[in-house]
């Protein structure tokens, strides 16, 4: 069963974007509606791919699981385009209507994000309406304190954003500043154990099937990242560092270190992380650099760290 196409109700889609952007999920019909918007960088071809997709019907609805910037980055075109109707994470509408951007983490991360707003909250217990099927919204801290899922029981489709993925899930960031986030991933990936998903839509990667394995694999790798804090700690700065070349393409050598240093949650990173020497960032940037190298993610070319 898990080497089958899965088959999606006719009006659900999905953009499978990739990692600087989350997958975009479309649902067609009397109001439409997307669910995460990708990164700002790639805002013109969210836009372009929902236009596409509606064939001249406007876009009714915005949700977002959570909000880091790769899966709201794309907000602000949108409400420009459509004036979409927008709901986000309940605890997070403080932060909005303030544009707090440090407490939103596009800051502390190095990430941009244009400026939104909202019209609407979800909180676990809700039943939203989207293509013509009812969704519940759960919670799901653990990546992000305050993120959500949907869930289909109709059709066993579960929308994941970052709590889940085929393998594993997105950083686990709390625990960088020394707050819980590794009880809380687990008890995500309890509740997702308990559903009766057949079909996962996850944040990144492609749709898939086999949820019960991919559940496991999760809990392995959480156990691995829990056993050590600092494995989620070299983790993350990996996730930011290629997710800087993503954004940018080609990094000059010699920048990585100051790069790094002006990123918020690298700092806790590398406190975490205890490396030596006089010049820690430095450090850190030679080890982040070996370590996407090592795994085939990036390449030098001349002075230039290149994404590969």
């Amino acid at each position: 069963m898990a080497d089958l196409a899965p088959r999606l109700p006719d009006t659900l889609r999905v953009f499978e974007r990739g990692w600087l952007s989350s997958n975009n999920v479309l649902f067609t019909g009397e109001a439409p509606a997307l669910v995460d918007s990708g990164y700002l960088t790639h805002a013109p071809q969210t836009l372009a791919l929902v236009r596409h997709a509606l064939a001249g019907q406007p876009l009714a609805r915005l949700l977002n699981t959570h909000l880091h910037s790769d899966h709201c980055g794309g907000n602000g075109a949108l409400q420009a385009a459509y004036g979409c109707h927008t709901a986000i994470p309940a605890a997070e509408a403080v932060k909005v209507a303030a544009w707090d951007e440090e407490a939103l983490s596009f800051r502390a991360t190095g990430q941009q994000c244009a400026r939104f707003g909202f019209d609407a909250l979800l909180a676990p217990g809700d039943v939203l309406e989207l293509g013509g099927m009812h969704w519940n919204v759960l919670g799901a801290p653990g990546h992000d304190p305050h993120a959500v899922l949907l869930f289909c029981p109709a059709h066993g489709i579960l929308i994941a954003g970052d709590a889940l993925w085929e393998n594993g899930f997105g950083v686990i960031f709390p625990e960088l500043e020394g707050e819980s986030g590794f009880a809380e991933t687990r008890a995500t990936l309890d509740l997702i154990a308990t559903l009766d998903a057949r079909i996962v839509i996850p944040g990144h990667g492609r749709i898939f099937m086999d949820v019960p394995q991919a559940v496991q694999r999760a809990y392995s790798r959480l156990d691995y990242l829990a056993a050590d804090p600092r494995r989620n700690a070299e983790n993350a700065v990996k996730v930011l560092m290629k997710f800087l070349l993503l954004e940018r393409q080609r990094i000059v050598v010699t920048e990585v270190a100051g790069l790094l240093a002006g990123i918020a949650v690298v700092g806790s990173a590398l406190r975490q992380m205890a490396l030596d020497g006089p010049d820690p960032y430095t450090t850190l940037a030679n080890w982040a650099i070996s370590s996407l190298i090592r795994a085939r993610a990036a390449r030098i070319d001349g002075d230039f760290l290149v994404d590969a």
